[in-house]
């Protein structure tokens, strides 16, 4: 249902002038989205539930959570592919109110020159984000977080706490990071394609 959904939006809209931006627009944001929506719940869905800590109170288990995850993957995740695509939204939007079409995107140069700043732009956010998720997950997810309970109290210093499926967390995680570095490469195989077809437009002229 939902992919069918970003199908009949995608074939509404502008679309980008590069066989490399049509496969990164339509299959790989779907599958991403498909990933993220789908298997990221199942993952994630019930963490903060079986996140326990020793001693076993709800208030405990809540405040490590917490300094454990500051913002949830999933959140995280669904703010970075909604950032991602702002730059080309914006400019297929601009597209489609000036009935711009794929063929002008790479004739006239100021329409190219739009698109490669939306493409850089969208680099840039991947690379942000990528950065964004290093610093709050890491490459792993550990069995075992110490939680620094010292402002609970001067009973509690620091807490063992037990992390729900740590190993497929930790495998998602990588997936994720792939996911980036592929978008980053097909962002950058896309100018490429530009330039290099509007050097054939330039040479047949």
């Amino acid at each position: 249902m939902s992919l069918n959904y970003i199908k009949n939006f995608y074939e509404g809209c502008v679309k980008p002038p590069t066989v490399i931006g049509q496969f990164h627009t339509l299959f790989f944001g779907s599958i991403r989205m498909f990933f993220l929506g789908v298997l990221g719940f199942a993952v994630y869905g019930n963490e903060a539930l079986h996140f326990s800590c020793d001693p076993d109170k709800r208030e405990i288990n809540l405040f490590c959570y917490n300094q454990f995850r500051p913002i949830t993957p999933q959140v995280f995740w669904a703010l970075q592919l909604v950032i991602v695509l702002a730059p080309g939204a914006t400019f297929h939007l601009y597209a489609a109110c000036k009935s711009i079409s794929e063929e002008c995107i790479l004739q006239k140069p100021i329409y190219t020159v739009m698109y490669i700043i939306s493409v850089l732009l969208r680099i840039s956010l991947e690379v942000i984000s990528f950065w964004l998720q290093i610093h709050l997950f890491g490459f792993q997810v550990k069995p075992l977080y110490l939680c620094d309970a010292g402002s609970l109290g001067k009973k509690f210093t620091v807490i063992k706490c037990m992390v729900p499926e740590h190993f497929e967390k930790t495998i998602f995680l990588i997936a994720m990071y792939t996911f980036t570095v592929i978008t980053m490469v097909l962002c950058v195989a896309e100018i490429f394609e530009i330039i290099f077809r509007r050097l054939c437009l330039l040479i047949k002229q």
